[in-house]
């Protein structure tokens, strides 16, 4: 993004074409909208099932030492009583007397003066962010659970069944992916603080001794990460955050910052939670969660390093990251600037757009039989609405690497022109060839 961009006019234009491509829609929009709350359009939820697509096949599916899960998202409150979260899992609050507005205290820099209306602000108070559901037949007759406000106590709470059933080594990790929620004062930034979110995240269990090691090990692993699915470094930082400003679980966690457009702000968390989640549940549930290292007979509490990478954060940096303008030459030889959304191609919602030169039936049908071909190997889509110029930029726009179009000379030649979507540079392939180039240009 040019300097311009990184204003306040860049996330508005992120935002703009993050609807108008169907990327991200407000939720519950035609209600006016609730605040907080983003829904993922056709091209918003290829992007997100793409990213955690290729988080579980890396974390999960390629390690030996990982086991996945599912687990759910309503927990009844013991759970939130013995991990700390009824206690300390809270905000400070502040509340205009004239407005009634609420605000974070600790994001206002003037804590006296509401920054809507002018009027007083109330004394701070701490707002618990978990949200209450009631569980029961009418109403108060039920008991009280809670909408998980972090994915990771499902698998402290399943640590147990993980070890029957498996036997694992240690160390090993619990996986998963999925959604948590919480009640945020004054949700803001897009997708960046919102109420209902999604997380991918592991519990990497190990003894005590070997925090320090495993700790760098899994900070490597998350810039590795970063890379695949190409999020630029510089615009990545890290901040060790101190003592005072920790999780109530957590020794050391060190954040993952990214320059969003409206500031640098935590992309990816990576905290050492020692034994304190296991140990609480073991008193709270009187279940030992201990784990037995037959080899060296020996009992312990393993301690827990935890990579936590949010999902919508995840979307919203890529969104970013990719968000280019261009000046692009024009069919009549003049000039134009052109939106790009240059993804990462392991990541783009569509790989390569089908495009027929005209919408005349033997051009559709050669470009439709080409999109028969290819659609079980590849995410392609086929476009034969507007004109070709036009195509092009829609297919920029959302981030396609390549298109292909079948014109006249296709019908003689038998080969179809390919336009790479960063260079806007053209060649002709054979359409038997078409499926080992593809492969080959998304293996580099």
């Amino acid at each position: 993004m040019t300097a311009e961009d990184t204003t306040s006019n860049g996330m508005e234009k992120i935002i703009s074409l993050a609807k108008r491509r169907g990327f991200i829609y407000q939720g519950s929009e035609i209600y006016g909208g609730l605040a907080g709350t983003w829904d993922y359009g056709p091209m918003g939820a290829a992007l997100k099932r793409n990213i955690t697509d290729l988080w579980w096949k890396r974390f999960v599916e390629e390690r030996s030492d990982m086991y996945g899960m599912d687990t759910a998202i309503i927990m009844p409150e013991a759970v939130w009583r013995a991990s700390g979260h009824l206690e300390g899992f809270a905000d400070p609050m502040v509340e205009c007397v004239k407005c009634k507005h609420r605000f974070r205290a600790d994001t206002l820099t003037d804590t006296a003066t509401c920054p809507d209306c002018g009027g007083a602000l109330g004394e701070p108070k701490m707002f618990n962010l978990l949200f209450p559901v009631s569980m029961g037949s009418t109403a108060g007759s039920g008991t009280t659970g809670y909408l998980r406000g972090e994915i990771a106590q499902g698998m402290f709470v399943n640590f147990k069944n993980i070890i029957d059933t498996f036997h694992p080594d240690i160390p090993f990790g619990i996986a998963q992916y999925g959604k948590a929620f919480r009640n945020e004062i004054a949700p803001r930034d897009f997708l960046f603080r919102i109420r209902e979110f999604n997380l991918m995240e592991f519990e990497y269990f190990i003894r005590k001794s070997e925090w320090e090691r495993w700790f760098e090990y899994w900070r490597e692993e998350m810039w590795q990460w970063m890379d695949a699915i190409g999020l630029s470094r510089e615009h990545i930082h890290e901040l060790e955050v101190p003592d005072d400003e920790r999780a109530h679980y957590s020794k050391r966690t060190i954040d993952f910052e990214y320059d969003y457009p409206f500031g640098r702000k935590e992309l990816y968390g990576l905290a050492y939670r020692t034994d304190y989640d296991l140990s609480r549940h073991t008193e709270a549930s009187a279940i030992d969660l201990s784990y037995y290292d037959q080899e060296k007979n020996e009992r312990f509490i393993p301690h827990v390093i935890e990579p936590t990478f949010g999902i919508d954060r995840t979307v919203l940096a890529l969104l970013s990251d990719a968000y280019a303008e261009e000046d692009a030459p024009t069919a009549d030889g003049g000039m134009e600037t052109r939106v790009v959304m240059k993804f990462n191609k392991k990541v783009a919602p569509v790989q390569a757009a089908i495009l027929p030169l005209m919408r005349k039936d033997d051009l559709m049908n050669g470009a439709k039989a080409i999109f028969d071909a290819l659609k079980k190997d590849f995410r392609v889509q086929y476009d034969e609405t507007a004109s070709i110029g036009k195509r092009y930029r829609r297919q920029d726009e959302i981030g396609t690497p390549y298109c292909i179009t079948f014109d006249y000379d296709s019908l003689s030649d038998e080969k179809v022109t390919v336009r790479d979507r960063d260079t806007m540079q053209q060649e002709r392939v054979l359409i038997t060839n078409l499926r080992s180039y593809l492969t080959d240009m998304f293996a580099s």
